[in-house]
């Protein structure tokens, strides 16, 4: 049995303040992708669920002149450090096991590279996973981040990927 599941974190609404600010439909993809490769890595599928969804909770959105600079971002850009906050503080809130909780959050502080000074760090399995779920759903510009999905349709999905969660742990081990 699970602290916390999806539906829980993406009902709050802190989850939907900075979800919806950094793109709600690539923060569910990404999480799908973060299933999969847990599922095909035998990593916890559900941190692993956790951590996609939440990744991006850190953004700040960077314009001049009322529109989108995308160079700007790149140059100063801290949202990993502050989106792994932000979900350590919300996952505690909700509940989640203290110890997951902290998994969780350091996956999204590594996600990216953007904040490092070098990129010469080594990643849990977990932490690249997270990595490469992200890049799976990356479009050029970051306009992954203005992909549109109706809320209905979003939670149907997080309903469902908690499903799948739920089936693989309660799977019997061979």
């Amino acid at each position: 049995m699970r602290d916390v599941t999806l539906l829980d974190i993406f009902q709050h609404h802190i989850t939907q303040k900075y979800l919806n600010r950094s793109g709600l439909a690539h923060a569910i993809a990404v999480a799908y992708h973060a299933f999969y490769l847990a599922k095909e890595q035998n990593v916890d599928v559900d941190i692993a669920a956790k951590a996609g969804l939440l990744h991006d909770m850190g953004h700040f959105t960077w314009y001049r002149n009322g529109k989108w600079d995308y160079d700007l971002y790149k140059q100063n850009d801290i949202h990993a450090i502050k989106g792994a906050e932000r979900a350590h503080k919300l996952l505690i809130r909700l509940g989640e096991n203290p110890i997951q909780a902290k998994t969780i959050s350091l996956a999204i502080l590594f996600h990216t590279d953007s904040f490092l000074p070098t990129n010469d760090i080594v990643r849990t399995p977990l932490q690249q996973i997270v990595k490469w779920a992200d890049e799976k759903d990356e479009e050029e510009g970051g306009l992954h981040h203005y992909r549109k999905i109706d809320f209905e349709r979003a939670k149907k999905s997080i309903i469902r990927l908690d499903d799948m969660i739920e089936k693989v742990r309660n799977k019997p081990s061979s």
